[in-house]
C-alpha cells in the first residue's frame, strides 16, 4: 500500500512513518513538497509505482469507497479488462449540497464533451499497460477522470455503494469541483475535440508535483495500492 500525504499540515506524515517502520513491506509512502491537487498527487503516485506493480488500485484514504469491490475489480482485470471503474451505484449518502454540486460539476463536464463516466471519481484499477500509456502524456496537471477512460484499452465497470463519512468533513468544496472542471476544459480543444496524447521526448515536461521524501522498501514488487 502507497500512500501519498499531498503536502498536509497535520500528522499524516508521522503516522505514515510510524505504520512504515512496524510493516515497512506493506505501508509505504510519498511526502509531496506542497499541496499540489488531487489529480497530481494520484498521479505521482501512479507513476511512481508503474513499474513495480503489475495492477494498481487508486482509492480515497476517507474508506468512503468500497475496499470490497476491489475484489470484483480483478476479476474484470482477470477476464480482460486492462481498465476497471469503480462507479457509485447512487448518492443517498449523500447530503443536499454534494448532490447539487455533483450535479453541476457533470454538466460542466457534458458542455465541455469530457465525456466522462457518471458517478466515476478516482476508484479504478489499470494494469500496467495502461499505466504504461497514462505515462506518454507529456502534460502535467492531468485531469485523470478524463484521460483514463480514452486510453483505448478494454474498461469493465464495478458498481458499489459509497458509504457514508464516519469522520471528518469533505473537503471538496464547489470551488474544487469548478477547479476540477477547469483541468477537464483545459484538456479539450476549442473545437471540441479532446487533445492528443504525446509521447515523452528528450525534454520531459515539467511534473506537477515535487516528491520531498519516501519510503519504500529495498525492493518493491507485486501489486500496489495507491492512496
Amino acid at each position: 500500500m502507497l500512500f501519498v500525504d499531498d503536502g498536509s499540515n497535520d500528522s499524516t506524515w508521522a503516522l505514515i512513518e510510524k505504520y512504515h517502520s512496524e510493516n515497512p513491506l506493506i505501508i509505504n509512502g510519498i511526502k509531496l513538497s506542497a499541496n499540489t491537487g488531487h489529480q497530481n498527487a494520484l498521479l505521482c503516485g501512479l507513476l511512481f509505482v508503474k513499474d513495480y506493480a503489475d495492477v494498481t488500485v487508486t482509492i480515497d484514504a476517507d474508506l468512503q469507497d468500497d475496499i470490497d469491490a476491489i475484489d470484483k475489480m480483478l476479476d474484470a482485470y482477470y477476464s480482460g479488462s486492462e481498465i476497471v471503474l469503480g462507479v457509485r451505484s447512487g448518492r443517498d449518502n449523500d447530503g443536499f449540497f454534494k448532490r447539487a454540486s455533483a450535479r453541476l460539476f457533470y454538466c460542466l463536464m457534458r458542455l465541455v464533451g469530457a465525456g466522462l463516466v457518471k458517478d466515476h471519481a478516482d476508484f479504478r484499477l489499470m494494469g500496467k499497460d495502461a499505466l504504461g500509456a497514462l505515462a506518454e502524456y507529456g502534460e502535467a496537471n492531468l485531469f485523470l477522470r478524463g484521460v483514463v477512460p480514452k486510453l483505448g484499452y478494454e474498461t469493465g465497470v464495478v458498481y458499489y455503494e459509497r458509504k457514508k463519512r464516519f469522520a471528518g468533513k469533505s473537503k471538496y468544496s464547489l470551488r474544487k469541483m469548478l477547479g476540477l472542471a477547469g483541468l477537464a476544459f483545459a484538456g479539450i480543444t476549442p473545437s471540441g475535440k479532446k487533445c492528443t496524447r504525446t509521447k515523452r521526448s528528450g525534454t520531459k515536461s515539467r511534473p506537477g508535483y515535487i516528491i520531498e521524501k519516501t519510503l519504500m522498501p529495498a525492493t518493491s514488487a507485486g501489486q500496489a495500492v495507491v492512496s
